[in-house]
């Protein structure tokens, strides 16, 4: 019996330890009130705040809103969440991130499109051609402000997998796209984005 209370409280202890990270397999990563995104992000706090359970971004369309993870993603992940775009058109998760290289993966309303592209992001500029990049798929789908949307991204095996309320569908080969294929997480807005329900698991 004994044994039993130390294995489940050895196991407890493992769990915790776990949130707030991205980092080895098997782990699961979440943001929730607990979390201290200065430990585990790099952000303007007056870009992205953490209230409760919610992340929210603020940018502008002269100076997009971006939040980067310290930790690189692993090899093979997924991703779920929530995201309502409270204020102008475009919010974007920035997939392994590489220096100023990253996978675009993005709902943009003036469009009405979800979105595979190359990114480039460079951190000390706002310049045109020094953020964002081209569109490699898309695919139509209605898009509105103050309404949730339930993203799930899965990269496993160098596929990448883009579904939106599980209606909306995009995939590609990020070997065959001349994607980047490991890097670091990020989320970006040119308005207002809030985002609720973040985790990420990891796959071997």
């Amino acid at each position: 019996m004994k044994i039993k209370y130390i294995l489940l409280l050895v196991l407890s202890l493992i769990i915790t330890s776990c949130c707030g990270t991205i980092s080895t397999a098997k782990k699961e990563y979440n943001i929730d009130k607990t979390t201290t995104l200065k430990s585990e992000w790099n952000s303007n706090p007056k870009e992205w705040f953490l209230e409760k359970d919610t992340l929210t971004g603020t940018g502008g369309p002269m100076h997009w809103g971006v939040i980067e993870s310290k930790k690189k993603l692993p090899e093979n992940y997924e991703i779920d969440f929530k995201v309502n775009m409270t204020r102008e058109s475009l919010f974007e998760v920035m997939l392994n991130i590489d220096k100023e290289n990253y996978i675009r993966t993005y709902l943009y309303q003036i469009d009405q499109n979800i979105v595979i592209g190359r990114g480039v992001y460079n951190k000390n500029s706002d310049e045109y051609g020094k953020r964002g990049g081209p569109t490699l798929f898309k695919k139509p789908m209605k898009l509105e402000n103050n309404k949730w949307y339930a993203v799930k991204i899965r990269v496993t095996n160098n596929q990448l997998y883009f579904s939106v309320n599980n209606e909306t569908f995009l995939e590609c080969s990020l070997e065959k796209s001349n994607l980047s294929q490991q890097g670091k997480l990020g989320f970006l807005t040119n308005g207002e984005a809030k985002v609720i329900d973040l985790n990420i698991k990891t796959f071997q």
